[in-house]
């Protein structure tokens, strides 16, 4: 079997290493193009770096909705596209290419959140319970129908950093599992069924925490933006980044955001108190929520 991989991010760098131990190494490798990162350095994609590290051969067209690497699946003729976290929609004649279609990994359990942040969502809304999907592509964004899933427990001591590494893992199995049904004829096919959710790109918008809501809904927020892209609240007209915090019991009639506590960084909500126990100043090294209220008596974030 040909297998052609399209993948950009950490996410879909366990994939491509799981089929690379496994005897079903790429015969190429698409990425999105190098971009800058770490102060403007321009540096290749993750799974970029991981293919060239294997020695795999690797592309990162700008575009290819109006057929840019139709010159590169004519040269590789795979049997099938594995795509994870690939950050493109992809146009029907890649779609159509391979006699056994394209495959995704995607990080939920589908028809659950749809789209580039499921893995955000399902901490952001409080799910007790996620997974990865593997899904037969077709023009809709991941409707298409579902070939395996495997499901875990989304632990209280999750974050987003956390739990991407645990369903980054999965998926590496489960399209291993998924490319040996294929070749045996096995793979199931069922269809979604409604209702679905969708988790749309991160803005700072959603990033920015609303002291007036719920401690619970607080702590679910910055969970699932933790430790990237984080969400921030004001303090003293600079944002600060907040990556950890726990709900509380306190009794107070404090006004929302206010710091209720003068050796624990116990901050009220909307609805009861949270303790912020790691965050970042502007400018400044992450620390704990008692070194950032050392030499506070008050104050309040917004």
């Amino acid at each position: 079997m040909k297998i052609m991989f399209m993948g950009t991010s950490d996410f879909a760098v366990e994939a491509l290493s799981a089929l690379c131990e496994n005897g079903f190494t790429p015969s190429a490798v698409i990425s999105q193009p190098d971009k800058p990162r770490n102060r403007g350095k321009v540096t290749p994609t993750p799974v970029k770096a991981k293919a060239l590290e294997l020695g795999i051969d690797v592309f990162t067209p700008d575009k290819i909705k109006n057929g840019e690497i139709s010159e590169t699946l004519e040269k590789y003729k795979p049997d099938l596209i594995v795509v994870a976290a690939y950050g493109k929609i992809l146009p029907e004649y890649v779609l159509n290419f391979p006699e056994l279609g394209c495959i995704n990994i995607h990080a939920s359990l589908l028809p659950k959140y749809r789209g580039a942040s499921p893995i955000n969502f399902a901490l952001i809304n409080g799910e007790k319970e996620t997974g990865v999907t593997t899904m037969y592509m077709e023009k809709g964004l991941d409707t298409g129908d579902i070939i395996f899933t495997e499901t875990t427990p989304i632990y209280d001591t999750d974050n987003a950093g956390t739990l991407h590494d645990r369903l980054a893992k999965m998926g590496g199995r489960l399209i291993l599992k998924t490319i040996d049904a294929l070749k045996n004829g096995t793979a199931p096919r069922t269809k979604q069924q409604e209702p679905s959710s969708y988790a749309p790109m991160i803005d700072n918008t959603l990033r920015k925490i609303n002291f007036s809501d719920s401690a619970e809904n607080i702590v679910n927020l910055i969970r699932g933006l933790s430790p990237y892209p984080s969400a921030f609240a004001k303090f003293e007209e600079k944002n600060i980044k907040i990556y950890e915090a726990r709900t509380v019991t306190i009794n107070t009639d404090a006004y929302p955001g206010t710091i209720c506590d003068d050796k624990k960084l116990i901050v009220k909500t909307g609805n009861g108190c949270i303790e912020i126990l790691s965050l970042q100043p502007e400018s400044k090294k992450r620390m704990s929520g008692e070194d950032f209220l050392r030499g506070r008596k008050s104050g309040h974030f917004e």
